[in-house]
């Protein structure tokens, strides 16, 4: 498969689509790229295509203008209408439910369903080993620059169940090799969010899935809880022996969920009428 670009004001995105049928995005983590979701290309494009992309400044897309504002809800919306995707399902791990979840609330129109994997939800706190992790991180830049932080980014707690495992850390560590780093040197122009998403999300109206690992921090999987418990009609699922990286740790279970949740979503479409 090969990738296409998609030119946006200040920045690049990189995208590849795979199958037909309905839409689904997936939507990458912090540092990563749209590499991580290989693990699911192949069992949903039977039935679906699927859209895989790099967020702006992350991957091989390169940098970013840091003069020009942009939101990654705005992106994934653009990269919709130049796909003619009217709608789409949104699956989303860590940073990537992040924006999953905030272009849902942005244009509820355009999503089908929302599927969020240890997503990151901000205004649930960071446990402290990982906030001790971001802050070595954040050392690590000021002393060494953005390669220091990409190794500090690979010791981080996040990873911690994934690094037990040499195939799927170097697969990590190859994905951050290629992150360009602004995000860690202050020069991202998005705004914050307004209104932030954990203060409306009794208003998502979509079929949403929550799936958390099991192994992951204590504050990611309190952010799972607090989505699941929220949001209404949520399905939720921890995913045993799984940490942060649940799609690429556990691909069996997470790819039956996501087929059972899309088959769920899209069944009304080959109802015969009455």
């Amino acid at each position: 498969m090969s990738s296409d670009v998609f030119a946006l004001p200040g920045a690049d995105l990189v995208y590849e689509v795979d199958g037909t049928g309905p839409a689904v995005v997936l939507v990458h983590g912090f540092g990563l790229d749209l590499r991580m979701w290989q693990p699911q290309v192949e069992p949903l494009t039977d039935d679906f295509q699927v859209v895989r992309y790099n967020c702006r400044g992350f991957g091989r897309a390169g940098a970013f203008d840091p003069s020009v504002p942009y939101t990654h809800a705005g992106d994934l919306l653009a990269l919709l209408d130049h796909l003619a995707i009217a709608d789409a399902t949104l699956v989303g791990l860590s940073f990537g439910g992040r924006v999953a979840l905030n272009t849902t609330l942005v244009s509820p129109t355009r999503v089908r369903g929302l599927a969020l994997l240890d997503a990151l939800l901000d205004g649930v706190p960071w446990d402290s080993g990982s906030v001790a992790g971001l802050e070595e991180l954040t050392r690590q830049v000021a002393a060494g620059g953005v390669e220091a932080g990409r190794r500090a980014w690979m010791a981080h707690p996040l990873f911690a169940a994934a690094r037990e495992r040499p195939d799927l850390a170097a697969q990590l560590a190859n994905m951050v090799a290629d992150y360009p780093g602004q995000h860690w040197l202050g020069q991202d122009p998005e705004p914050p969010y307004d209104p932030q998403p954990i203060a409306v999300l009794e208003t998502v109206a979509v079929p949403t899935l929550v799936v958390v690992g099991e192994r992951d921090v204590p504050g990611f999987v309190e952010m799972a809880d607090v989505l699941a418990s929220r949001i209404r009609g949520a399905e939720y699922h921890r995913v045993p022996d799984a940490g942060h990286m649940v799609n690429m740790e556990a691909p069996e279970i997470v790819n039956a969920l996501l087929a059972a949740f899309l088959s769920r979503i899209h069944s009304a479409d080959h109802r015969s009428p009455d």
